[in-house]
């Protein structure tokens, strides 16, 4: 097959691999949109990770022979899935390379919130030693709830129940997945009981899931995790909810305004949420890091291997 890299892969064993299986690899990694709906009829099957949208418009101008889309992380909201069924290309996804590492630092993200570390770090560096003030609160004496049980759902449930907490998740798209480290409940169940709750579910269908009468409908208040996709947390209702008590902190590794915002603006021209949200001693902020190490970067590369070479040798 010939396949075209059209985002740099951040570890070489992808390429390596194909090459070695006999397959052609051509980069066009800094050729534009325009050049490649012209040579996209010369290839089987594209390595993309998010510099392009893959719309129908360039999925049309794809050759009859054309096989497969291989998005080399976790998103494919940038994907025009519908579109790829229609034609019979197969889309694939590597979720199962950064699965650690995602659940890492989400379990990371709740010790941060919960034991005040970044806001501890900060009065130290500034000459102040706050003790009281940072009175932690034991994960293991909590119920963490996830939302989404799929591969960084349960590698972050493995993860918590060492810390002798209760796991219960909700995952709208499955049946019959409760396991040994996650009991499975529906969602009004998980919004009477959760102490922390830890988002793991795709943006498509999703946007704005987390809202106004989604938070009202907890028990009682809790924290939110966030790993998953900015969009699906609207951030205006999560900093009324921060006010008035209902959420008792955040930690976002993504963020509703990083695509037009981060890259665009300074940092005090962004959002009236955001800014809340900086300046907030109750929040955990990370830049769409969670499922990034050098473990994960080989990871994804193996996993889309092994796909591609599953399904077309």
């Amino acid at each position: 097959m010939n396949i075209a890299f059209l985002d740099q892969a951040a570890h070489p064993y992808l390429q390596q691999a194909l090459a070695e299986a006999g397959h052609a690899v051509t980069d066009l990694c800094t050729r534009d949109r325009a050049h490649i709906l012209a040579e996209l009829k010369n290839y089987d099957g594209l390595m993309v990770r998010s510099r392009l949208n893959i719309d129908r418009e360039l999925l049309d101008a794809c050759g009859p022979s054309f096989k497969f889309v291989a998005r080399w992380g976790v998103g494919t909201d940038h994907i025009d899935l519908e579109h790829a069924k229609q034609l019979g290309i197969t889309v694939f996804n590597s979720p199962e390379g950064s699965k650690h590492t995602v659940a890492e630092h989400t379990v990371g993200m709740m010790l941060m919130l919960l034991n005040h570390l970044g806001r501890a770090d900060q009065q130290i560096r500034a000459g102040g030693w706050v003790r009281r003030g940072n009175v932690g609160t034991e994960l293991g004496s909590l119920t963490v709830g996830l939302i989404g049980y799929g591969n960084m759902g349960q590698m972050t449930a493995r993860r918590l129940v060492g810390f002798g907490c209760k796991v219960i998740t909700y995952d709208k798209f499955r049946t019959d997945y409760g396991d040994e480290y996650a009991t499975e409940v529906s969602l009004e169940e998980l919004q009477s009981r959760a102490d922390v709750v830890s988002l793991h579910l795709f943006l498509e269908g999703n946007h704005y899931y987390v809202n106004q009468d989604w938070i009202n409908a907890f028990a009682k208040p809790f924290y939110l995790i966030n790993t998953a996709r900015g969009p699906a947390v609207n951030t205006a209702d999560l900093v009324a909810a921060m006010e008035s008590g209902k959420v008792l902190g955040a930690a976002l590794d993504v963020h509703e305004y990083e695509e037009q915002s981060f890259v665009h603006l300074e940092p005090e021209d962004l959002p009236a949420p955001f800014q809340y949200l900086v300046r907030s001693k109750n929040t955990v902020l990370t830049p769409h890091i969670a499922g990034w190490s050098a473990e994960a970067e080989e990871g994804h590369a193996r996993t889309l291997f092994a796909k591609i070479m599953g399904a077309f040798g």
